[in-house]
């Protein structure tokens, strides 16, 4: 809404007199924005509804909304992916390129001159890359006060617009799959019987709400020592990389930061499969939404770690090797964490010694904290396509602005589901659940 808004104001900084002037321009967000309100309402008021009547329009409204979410999606990564390409435009000599925008490009200069003539991608490295000019640009959005505001705070608020589209067309597919599903006799008995029980609990005891913190602390305490860190580790790599002569070593520092974190992590997904295991699995619990948004959006993260590994490796030196290393630990620790989370939400606790343990909480809860930090590594440093210059220098401008842009939303989304996974695994699977349900 924010994000629709803002781009609702640049209209009105536009000269009346010129080509710019289009009212297409300020109906499109504010068509965008009641569209996004009227579809919050509608899926907090129907997440759960039951079609039995008028099927067809039924499903085809919904699969319209599905279209609808999908090309939100896609107009935005568009505009945003050509307004990143567009910050690297020097008006002076009229091209686009990185030189005037790259603090690393001395430091990293070396890669396409320095490396042996014997070295496989020697020839590979030498080609020019990008666009080529000169170019005559006429921009009619982001300028004056509206416009530079929305150029400053879309690296924050375009991933939110992928992520709610994202997360409303998986809603609604799984709303269209369950249209005319009749319950069988004895679902809908069972049903009966725990809501009445719900509803005798809830006469009981109206306000009582409970959260058992116990075996948690140790992972928490953790988590947080290593959140800090990394926040720590950014602010250097902003500092840094704003100086030529230290650019290099912010690249080093951060990656070191993130290699560490994804080893932490990764040797706790694994410690946590083990110990999870002695909980009781429930193969019948329907988590279809969350397993969809989940494993969908580890895509992005598949996407961004497989190009990188690429680049790196056609392009491997002392200080790119670190790079290459990192990359395949992401794409590791992602897979370990899906396939405990997986796991882990269909697990819940059997005997009142599982209860009193609580086998594997303190890694749930130390993934959940570790999670929100790599999210921050994600949203502020690697959501920018300048802040990664080997791989920049290999893909060519245009191709790694498009390839961050695709990618990185779904990866930021990744770190923000698996949070509220954990968080859910944290609240459900240590305790016991009632015969009834």
């Amino acid at each position: 809404m924010i994000y629709s808004g803002l781009e609702f104001g640049q209209y009105w900084e536009l000269e009346r007199n010129t080509n710019c002037h289009n009212v297409l321009l300020a109906l499109t967000p504010a068509t965008r924005m009641a569209f996004i309100f009227i579809q919050m309402y509608f899926i907090f008021l129907n997440n759960e509804m039951k079609v039995y009547k008028h099927k067809i329009a039924a499903r085809f409204g919904l699969m319209h909304m599905v279209g609808t979410n999908l090309s939100v999606w896609l107009n935005v990564l568009v505009q945003e992916t050509k307004h990143e390409i567009l910050t690297f435009y020097d008006p002076e000599n009229q091209t686009i390129g990185i030189s005037h925008r790259l603090a690393f490009q001395k430091a990293f200069a070396s890669l396409s001159t320095e490396v042996p003539a014997l070295h496989p991608a020697a020839a590979h490295l030498r080609v020019p890359r990008g666009l080529k000019g000169p170019h005559n640009i006429f921009e009619c959005r982001r300028t004056n006060i509206m416009g530079s505001l929305v150029q400053d705070a879309s690296p924050f608020l375009f991933p939110c617009t992928i992520e709610y589209s994202l997360i409303c067309a998986a809603i609604l597919y799984v709303m269209w799959k369950n249209i005319s599903k009749y319950p069988s006799k004895d679902v809908a008995a069972a049903i009966a019987k725990a809501r009445l029980l719900e509803g005798l609990a809830y006469k009981k005891s109206p306000h009582l709400y409970s959260v058992d913190c116990a075996r948690a602390h140790k992972g928490l305490f953790f988590g947080i020592l290593v959140l800090v860190l990394t926040i720590i580790s950014l602010i250097l790599f902003f500092v840094l990389v704003s100086r030529k002569e230290y650019a290099s070593l912010a690249v080093i520092e951060v990656n070191v930061c993130e290699l560490a974190l994804y080893a932490m992590t990764t040797l706790a997904s694994l410690a946590g499969m083990v110990c999870v295991r002695k909980l009781k699995y429930d193969g019948n619990r329907n988590l279809e939404l969350d397993n969809i948004l989940l494993v969908g959006a580890q895509t992005g993260m598949f996407i961004y770690g497989t190009f990188t590994i690429i680049g790196g490796h056609f392009t491997i030196e002392k200080n790119t090797i670190l790079i290459l290393v990192t990359a395949l630990c992401s794409l590791i620790q992602t897979t370990c964490q899906t396939m405990f989370i997986l796991d882990a939400s269909r697990r819940s606790a059997k005997t009142p010694e599982q209860l009193r343990k609580k086998p594997g909480r303190e890694i749930v809860t130390f993934l959940l904290v570790t999670n929100l930090a790599m999210w921050a590594i994600n949203t502020l440093e690697k959501s920018r396509a300048e802040s990664h210059p080997v791989q920049l220098h290999f893909y060519g401008l245009w191709a790694w602005t498009i390839i961050t842009h695709v990618s990185m939303p779904l990866a930021i989304f990744y770190r923000f589901h698996s949070t509220v996974c954990l968080c859910e695994i944290w609240k459900r699977a240590y305790k016991m659940k009632p015969a009834y349900m």
